[in-house]
């Protein structure tokens, strides 16, 4: 089967819309169509090469559509399904998946290894073997993923908005929600109001935050996470800093969590200078793997 699709052919640079070969779907696989795909910030640090994978690659891993063909062994999903993609192929036997943590399974040392499950790859252009991002590849009309990163969903689920459910709205809204723990009446400080930040934002509020201070240099970002149930938004940590230190008596926010498009020394600084005793710093961001961080006593 032919697809296009947009693909990275070396470690850093722009993606290429290619043509490409489909094989069939192998043992617990499915081939799908994707109808509709969300650009992540993980894209743009695959472009800029701040993240490693092996090239040539496909990217995207937000993603729905409809499955068009199911392998040998699946029998939970079925041609016509619509489904949104989960970017985690959980084995659901390690001892991660039993104990409720599949973010955690074995199987995520394939997400940027460029095979699929078995070590092997089904898409093949220009004489070479691809892979796909979180074994994905959203930005392909067609794709074979594994079975196990097939959620399926009502066909009354409009496609085009469920796609962003895939990532950027559940990371976010889980960091303020599961990581930080929110809890009714806490001050909650997001870093970063970008895809991720903003359902931060939106998922500190949704846990009864009494305050939700939103931090990013760009005016439009501060506005729109304001509409979105931030109380306050500053410009810079240092406001924010002086805010939440006069608010809370010198006592300190209760989490802070850094959503920023790659991390540094400085955000995580701020960060813990912002908590209080016993506080919670979440980092839910990219760093270069030789970065060395300090935390401040």
């Amino acid at each position: 089967m032919k697809t296009k699709a947009a693909v990275m052919w070396k470690e850093t640079g722009p993606f290429e819309i290619s043509d490409l070969t489909v094989d069939p779907p192998g043992p617990e696989e499915v081939l799908v169509r994707f109808d509709y795909a969300g650009l992540c910030h993980t894209d743009e640090h695959m472009r800029n090469g701040d993240i490693g994978f092996n090239p040539p690659m496909v990217g995207g891993h937000e993603g729905s559509g409809v499955v068009e063909e199911v392998g040998p062994g699946v029998t939970h999903i079925q041609p016509g399904d619509h489904f949104v993609t989960s970017w985690m192929p959980y084995c659901g036997r390690c001892r991660f998946c039993l104990t409720g943590q599949t973010n955690l399974c074995d199987n995520g040392q394939y997400l940027m290894s460029g095979t699929m499950l078995d070590g092997t790859q089904r898409l093949h252009g220009r004489g070479q073997k691809l892979g796909s991002v979180d074994l994905l590849g959203t930005f392909s009309q067609r794709n074979v993923i594994p079975a196990s990163c097939v959620v399926v969903i009502e066909k009354h689920v409009p496609l085009d908005t469920i796609a962003i459910a895939a990532c950027g709205v559940p990371t976010g809204f889980g960091s303020a929600v599961t990581a930080a723990d929110t809890r009714p009446g806490d001050i909650t400080v997001v870093y970063g109001i970008g895809g991720i930040g903003i359902n931060a934002v939106q998922g500190a509020a949704f846990a009864g935050a009494k305050l939700v201070i939103a931090v990013d240099p760009v005016e439009f970002k501060r506005t729109t996470a304001l509409t979105l149930g931030a109380t306050h938004a500053f410009a810079s940590a240092e406001e924010a800093h002086e805010f939440v230190w006069s608010e809370s008596r010198g006592v300190g926010a209760d989490a802070a969590i850094i959503t920023v498009g790659l991390v540094d020394k400085k955000v995580v600084s701020d960060a813990f200078s912002m908590i209080r005793k016993g506080g919670v710093v979440v980092v839910t961001a990219v760093a270069n793997p030789e970065l060395m961080i300090e935390i401040p006593s």
